[in-house]
């Protein structure tokens, strides 16, 4: 899949007409307020980053969007960039300060995505945007989340998060795809709130960040490399 690669929407979603405009105008309304509300936070967070990890503060890195659409998400950076002896970066679990964790475990990382919400890129709530080379991988029914906007925070977020198999993962995707209203924005909201209070479901119990999804035929079977997502 190159950058350009999009994936026809099928149009199986609530998320149409006066509907997707009103998700709109909850996105930008929250998203602003919440910005407004934690800048002082992410002021703090973007200069312990800065101490201790160094520059660049933010992590960027293209995903895919609506339609697979790519796009630029940004975090704040949460892993080091130290290498082997042959320049190849090491590991996740390697580069991973406990710094870093501590942003993972708090989500405080995810801050700077307020930002792709104002920009159209995401919205507060929707499926997981993960990474480009996935695009090819999925069955025409997985593909089916990428029928809305990614989001910030998901119904699989709230039930179960890294916790989950990736099968399990997508068919909460596309059930949300298919039952969005505005009330389960906001109770999914809500949720996400108990949920990075409580920490729960922030890995598999076996690695730091979530195992690469190698398609409907294949087991996952190891992380994925560079600042792998954590969903």
């Amino acid at each position: 899949m190159t950058p350009q690669s999009h994936i026809p929407a099928t149009g199986q979603t609530p998320q149409r007409g006066w509907r997707r405009l009103i998700k709109r105008a909850f996105d930008i309304t929250l998203s602003g307020l919440a910005l407004m509300g934690f800048l002082p936070l992410m002021l703090l967070v973007a200069a312990l980053v800065r101490f201790r990890l160094g520059s660049p503060v933010l992590f960027r890195q293209n995903r895919p969007g609506f339609q697979g659409r790519i796009f630029e998400l940004l975090k704040f950076r949460t892993m080091t960039d130290k290498r082997d002896s042959e320049g190849r970066l090491l590991p996740d679990e390697d580069r991973l300060t406990e710094f870093g964790l501590l942003l993972r475990s708090t989500s405080l990382d995810e801050l700077p995505q307020l930002l792709n919400v104002l920009r159209g890129d995401l919205s507060l709530v929707g499926p997981r945007p993960l990474l480009v080379q996935y695009l090819a991988r999925y069955t025409p029914e997985q593909a089916r989340r990428h029928d809305v906007l990614p989001g910030i925070t998901g119904w699989t977020q709230v039930n179960g998060r890294n916790a989950l198999p990736w099968e399990e993962k997508f068919a909460m995707d596309v059930w949300y795809v298919d039952h969005w209203t505005l009330w389960l924005d906001a109770k999914i909201v809500f949720k996400t709130l108990f949920e990075v209070l409580s920490r729960r479901g922030i890995n598999d119990g076996e690695s730091c960040t979530a195992k690469e999804f190698l398609g409907a035929d294949h087991r996952p079977s190891r992380p994925a490399m560079g600042e792998a997502e954590d969903v």
